[in-house]
């Protein structure tokens, strides 16, 4: 294992943890109530969910039976049942994946374009990635600004705003279904102060919908229609039936008349 992929491993290792605290434990439960709004939606035969940030995973609510939970970090004793992989080289065919979730990925990803070339290889016409990530342009994002000296997830990681997030889909061939964004609290610690300004969550999808601390975006790789070569046959067998060479036909019986002439 090289530096590079030992350092952000350490990185995920230390968000897993920070997930753990209160400010942590509050956005998971967010997150988990819009996702149950959302997975029960999505059909097919394979769920992925890339990167965990607890023990039980985030695909609970899916009505895809088979769901497979891969762990980019793993912990200081990796357990016979996790599974571990890398974002840029996914283990699965191309065309093979109806839904991929993506929870905070992206911001700790030296190439997070590769990343989402991956996905869109794995998943079928018509699949869905959910992606989750922290917005620059919230409270979060100016503790960020803030906190990053301190080399600390998540406050190390890269911020991406989701238009950005979704200009590279649309480039990859998604079209988003949803974009929005929770968590408009400050990232607190305190669980009294958590619970104190719970009041936010419903002034800010009011007031203020697009500044929340994290945002969901949901898109749809698009089927792209194929044009059957049949078809352009039968058009040229339509052109040579309706009489379209019987100039040149005629042409050539004129001039094999007139050279049997002169001679």
């Amino acid at each position: 294992m090289n530096n590079e992929q030992t350092g952000k491993r350490a990185i995920r290792y230390r968000l897993k943890r920070w997930f753990t605290g209160n400010a942590g434990q509050t956005l998971l439960h967010l997150e988990k109530e819009h996702l149950n709004r959302i997975l029960p939606n999505l059909f097919g035969y394979h769920i992925i969910q890339l990167g965990m940030l607890e023990e039980n995973g985030l695909c609970d609510a899916s009505r895809i039976s088979h769901k497979v939970m891969f762990d980019i970090s793993p912990q200081e004793e990796i357990q016979p049942e996790h599974l571990i992989c890398e974002t840029s080289h996914l283990p699965f065919q191309s065309n093979s994946v109806d839904v991929v979730l993506l929870p905070h990925v992206l911001e700790y990803e030296d190439n997070p374009h590769t990343a989402l070339r991956e996905i869109e290889r794995i998943l079928i016409g018509e699949g869905h990635v959910i992606i989750l990530g922290f917005n620059p342009l919230s409270l979060w994002g100016l503790w960020r600004v803030l906190l990053a000296w301190r080399d600390e997830p998540p406050w190390c990681g890269h911020f991406f705003r989701s238009a950005r997030i979704c200009d590279w889909l649309g480039l990859l061939g998604f079209d988003i279904l949803s974009n929005h964004t929770l968590y408009f609290r400050p990232p607190f610690r305190s669980r009294r102060l958590i619970h104190r300004l719970s009041f936010m969550e419903k002034l800010g999808k009011y007031l203020c919908p697009w500044f929340g601390g994290v945002y969901i975006v949901v898109a749809k790789k698009r089927l792209l229609p194929l044009t059957p070569v049949r078809t352009q046959w039968r058009i040229r067998r339509n052109l040579i039936a309706s009489g379209v060479t019987e100039p040149t036909t005629r042409l050539m019986k004129k001039l094999l008349r007139d050279e049997t002439e002169i001679r």
